[in-house]
């Protein structure tokens, strides 16, 4: 018996039953995907067979506290594939262990909703380079020990994929792939439940299409069709395409807005029992096929909606997921300096298993959309509709005060919604006079990012303190999408001011890699390590426990970080536990004592105290 045939054994019951409960028991469709799990495995070559075996050796190889992420656009970083594997030793300089690169798959341009419109699975954007170099720049990756990723967009094609082209030209048999109507009658019944993701850039769910005559669904965009899982071709065929990109190099698969893969009339489409069954199936399939292979899940919801996605610890589904309710939550606190709606937000995460690995970030390609937990804020008196108005216009820089400079993005006044759009320098308001202040923001919510347990991951430019890009607002094809103020192309000659203390660039990129270097070699910062809130007494101040208790080494660690522009003086609610010896991780300065006692900490600063116990 093969290694494949021992993995197919070893989860072959739970597989048949899922995808039969999914399909009407279709023999002839399992028996398929079976046979396609096995034509991926004998193409996987001997190098990526070499590293499954060491990663299925470790299972936790991606969960230690020296991953550090850095997404960017291939053509703004590089300029092509080439181009960023002529710069892998400056992602290595950052520190940089996985790489994120977001969307590189062919689409029409102009039509591509920044890459999210995919017309080919299997082929990179001309501009972008070759499939080869693809897997060339994995390879080179993986011999600097670097993780790479990349965006599956799993819930639609392009309207101009073949299946959509001959969908288009009458075939049933691909029309069949989507959701094709001969008139609005369902259509307008599946409106009733569904919300709209893109209000203003793109209302609606449906659209016409004058070629075949018939309504299609399009839950994003018009030129983005929603593919039918229920159709177990497409499933198949979508997992192949998974699989092959996987044997191209690729480490880790980000399963884009995999909570709309299953519709249902009736519902609102989101997060329903079959999404699960759909995930945990394609988690098999990467188990058998490629298991040093993983799955980011994005699934930008409430908590309640996102952990299910890690499945259970007997039947895991994803293996990471984006943290997104505290990115939204830490710009909250930026805009109110007031720390109580992140310490509602931490404690539940804080109660979650372990094993749960979060991918934790200040910014990413996508918009700030304020998905807050509004029940718990309505205790302070803040309304919902006035507290979204309140934070666009503070970080559009249109409250009275404000540093920030921001843009909105899809909004919606009569909903009184809005989301927001800009760089992490530019939020903390290094565009603004006093930049000083924007750089002790900055540095202060990275060292927030580091402590947290999880897998930090930078926005390609953070790590210089990159300005928002306001050149889209002169192409035709991005003017529309303020997305692309912070998507702009890293500016290299700033790049080239990192070692240079006398400048933001310099003083950014020194601060963030010393606070790497500190998280990278202690192990209190490991994802196994205790967490918890510690209280302070103030508003202003966050506090986080952290305990590492492992044979011989056992350390303490407690973070204060003051989200006030001014001064504050505390006193922690935390003892020692005895006396012991205790420093400022960043400056090296000892104390001796039971108790942390008073503390003051500067306007936007923290501190970083470990105590060997």
């Amino acid at each position: 018996m093969n290694e494949f045939e021992k993995r197919l054994a070893r989860h072959y019951d739970e597989l048949k039953w899922l995808y039969y409960e999914l399909y009407g028991s279709d023999k002839q469709a399992f028996d398929y995907f079976c046979s396609m799990l096995k034509k991926c495995w004998l193409s996987r070559n001997d190098l990526l067979r070499e590293l499954d075996e060491a990663r299925e050796n470790v299972p936790t190889w991606y969960a230690g506290n020296d991953m550090l992420g850095m997404m960017m656009y291939t053509e703004c970083f590089g300029g092509n594939l080439q181009g960023i594997k002529s710069h892998l030793d400056y992602i290595q300089e950052c520190g940089v262990t996985y790489l994120h690169l977001m969307p590189l798959l062919d689409t029409p341009k102009g039509r591509s909703d920044g890459g999210y419109a995919v017309s080919d699975f299997r082929k990179v954007r001309p501009d972008l380079g070759t499939m080869e170099d693809l897997a060339d720049l994995a390879a080179n990756c993986h011999e600097k020990g670097i993780s790479v990723c990349l965006d599956f967009v799993m819930n639609h094609t392009s309207e101009d994929h073949e299946w959509a082209m001959r969908a288009k030209n009458g075939e049933k048999e691909f029309q069949d792939r989507y959701f094709f109507f001969d008139n609005w009658e369902i259509p307008n019944q599946f409106e009733q439940n569904l919300p709209e993701v893109f209000p203003t850039t793109a209302p609606g769910n449906f659209t016409y299409n004058q070629q075949s005559g018939k309504v299609v669904m399009t839950t994003f965009y018009p030129y983005q069709w929603d593919l039918n899982y229920r159709n177990p071709v497409v499933f198949n065929d979508m997992t192949e395409n998974m699989l092959y990109l996987c044997n191209q190099g690729i480490d880790i698969i980000r399963l884009d807005a995999v909570p709309y893969i299953w519709k249902t009339l009736g519902t609102n489409c989101r997060n329903l029992p079959q999404v699960h069954t759909l995930v945990r199936i394609m988690r098999m399939a990467a188990e058998i096929v490629c298991p040093g292979t993983l799955l980011l899940g994005e699934v930008v919801m409430e908590p309640s909606k996102v952990v299910p996605y890690f499945g259970t610890v007997d039947k895991p589904e994803c293996n990471m997921l984006y943290n997104v309710t505290t990115m939204a939550s830490t710009w909250h606190t930026v805009a109110t300096q007031d720390t109580r709606l992140m310490k509602h937000q931490l404690a539940s995460v804080f109660a979650l298993p372990k094993v749960y690995v979060f991918q934790n970030y200040l910014r990413c390609h996508d918009d700030i959309g304020w998905g807050l937990d509004y029940d718990f804020l309505r205790t302070f008196g803040i309304d919902e509709v006035a507290h979204k108005k309140f934070l666009n216009d503070y970080f559009k820089g249109d409250f009275k005060g404000s540093p920030s400079r921001g843009e909105t993005y899809n909004d919606a006044p009569e909903l009184g919604d809005a989301r927001m759009c800009g760089t992490t320098a530019s939020l903390c308001g290094l565009e603004s006079a006093n930049k000083e202040a924007a750089i002790k923001l900055d540095v202060m919510l990275h060292a927030f990012l580091f402590t947290q347990s999880g897998i930090p991951v930078l926005y390609s430019g953070d790590e210089i303190g990159q300005l928002n890009d306001y050149s889209y607002h002169n192409d035709p094809d991005k003017a529309v999408d303020s997305r692309y103020v912070h998507r702009g192309a890293l500016n290299w000659a700033n790049a080239a001011k990192r070692d240079d203390m006398n400048t933001p660039e310099g003083k950014i990129f020194s601060a963030i890699r010393k606070l790497m270097s500190l998280r990278d070699t202690q192990a209190v910062f490991s994802n196994s390590a205790d967490t918890w809130l510690v209280e302070t007494g103030n508003n202003h101040i966050l506090g986080i426990g952290r305990y590492y208790g492992e044979k011989t080494q056992k350390e303490k660690m407690l973070a204060f970080f003051n989200f006030s522009d001014e001064a504050q003086t505390f006193t922690p609610d935390e003892n020692l536990g005895g006396l012991f010896e205790y420093r400022d991780m960043i400056t090296g300065e000892r104390f001796t004592g039971n108790s942390i006692g008073q503390i003051t900490l500067e306007g936007y600063s923290f501190v970083w105290l470990l105590a060997n116990l």
